[in-house]
């Protein structure tokens, strides 16, 4: 590894023999560094590889131009997503939180705080991500002396939620506000409350999110199984007509017609989500 350039004391560009650019995070690694000087491997804490070169400099801008404390805490943060979420997180989530919480940080400062409007979806819908964010607000007051509250902690956990399914923050906004409408349509339908503590109902949501992130990417399953959706119609009419009733709001709210796979599955769902009640 080689030095392209100092960012600042612990941050540097480098290149490997191949040529590809990434960013190095170490404490001093940036001090008196020379382009084209060999890097101490040892001293190396975390090395930052990201898609292409725009979001590389994009990255080196940002950590050229806020505290190394503000990026530190987003580190820390994502650490604790990767360990609690046990999956692997897009690389821009350092670029988009950091910028975050070195904007919210900024806000705080100016006495400029607003509210969450997604706060109690995302505590429904998305409980380990605001666990997350809830984590993350408990370390930046420790660390940054920044006092938030819980919207900020649903904030922090939208972008955790749009490194986790690989979309952009609008997206993550509609996927929130997409689950608990389809939940609300289910319990209008049966005139009922839906017991929320249940496994059935665990599994019903994951469907559903997993649902939301196919239809904002407009990737939905899709297969020729015929036999099988004749076969839930006949089972399960009236869980049938539940799913249908999702579907047109899908269609009018989204533009987007799902699939009879879909129904299918949405149909399970609700057979099961329904018979715990």
């Amino acid at each position: 590894m080689r030095v392209i350039k100092a960012i600042n004391n612990n941050v540097v560009s480098a290149k490997d023999d191949t040529g590809r650019e990434f960013v190095v995070m170490g404490r001093g690694i940036g001090f008196k560094a020379k382009e084209g000087a060999m890097i101490d491997e040892e001293r190396i804490e975390k090395v930052f590889y990201m898609d292409n070169q725009n979001t590389i400099d994009h990255f080196k801008e940002l950590l050229a131009n806020i505290p190394m404390q503000h990026f530190k805490v987003s580190n820390d943060i994502i650490s604790y997503a990767k360990q609690i979420l046990n999956k692997k997180l897009n690389q821009n989530i350092y670029i988009t939180l950091t910028d975050h919480i070195n904007f919210a940080v900024e806000r705080y400062n100016q006495g400029m705080m607003f509210e969450n409007p997604l706060l109690w979806e995302v505590q429904s819908i998305y409980k380990n991500e605001f666990q997350i964010g809830q984590y993350a607000i408990k370390h930046i007051s420790e660390h940054l002396g920044v006092f938030f509250p819980e919207d900020e902690a649903a904030s922090i956990a939208l972008h955790i939620v749009n490194a986790e399914y690989n979309t952009v923050m609008a997206d993550a906004m509609n996927m929130t506000k997409m689950v608990p409408f389809i939940v609300d349509i289910v319990k209008e339908y049966y005139h009922t409350e839906i017991a929320e503590d249940s496994l059935h109902y665990e599994r019903f949501i994951t469907h559903l999110k997993f649902l939301a992130q196919r239809i904002i990417n407009r990737e939905l399953l899709d297969s020729q199984e015929a036999e099988l959706h004749n076969v839930v119609i006949h089972l399960y009419p009236k869980e049938y007509e539940c799913s249908q009733e999702i579907a047109k709001y899908i269609e009018k709210t989204y533009a987007y017609k799902i699939t009879d796979e879909e129904l299918v599955y949405l149909t399970v769902h609700i057979r099961r989500v329904i018979t715990v009640l």
